[in-house]
């Protein structure tokens, strides 16, 4: 299991993925904000430049709630719940990106052809996790992730 707690940071994976499938069991308990990265390169410090958000906060102040694509397609209400485990889904395939949430696509997204980068714009890149602020505790685990064909 992975605690996500304390001040804003981020664990990124080494390796990198284009197309995938990736879920993880999430748990946040209440005020919690966390996210999901995709897409994206290490860096020390600060939010990731590049890649996708998406969004883990059942009930801290951010109106953007899980399974948005933060600052792309942001959702205001979620079927998760604090203090319960769900499975976020995320499926890259090609331009298109689905998110489902305890196994309800909340997201359907296309790129358009005009997107421009780096910060949510399909490429390739790795995973990180997201700790948001020093009163936010989330919980992850079994976290698998399974490279689709190009």
């Amino acid at each position: 299991m992975i605690v996500a707690a304390g001040p804003r940071s981020h664990v990124f994976t080494e390796r990198e993925f284009k197309n995938f499938e990736f879920e993880a069991e999430v748990k946040t308990t209440p005020g919690s904000n966390s996210g999901l990265y995709f897409h994206t390169k290490y860096q020390e410090k600060g939010f990731p430049d590049t890649g996708f958000e998406s969004q883990v906060n059942v009930s801290q102040g951010d109106p953007v709630k899980t399974g948005s694509l933060y600052n792309l397609v942001k959702l205001f209400k979620t079927p998760a719940k604090d203090n319960e485990w769900w499975t976020q889904r995320i499926v890259v395939q090609g331009e298109h990106i689905t998110v489902e949430v305890k196994g309800e696509k909340v997201i359907d997204y296309t790129e358009p052809t005009d997107a421009k980068g780096p910060r949510n714009k399909l490429g390739s890149g790795s995973f990180a996790i997201q700790a948001h602020d020093p009163k936010s505790v989330t919980y992850y685990r079994n976290l698998r992730v399974k490279p689709l064909a190009d």
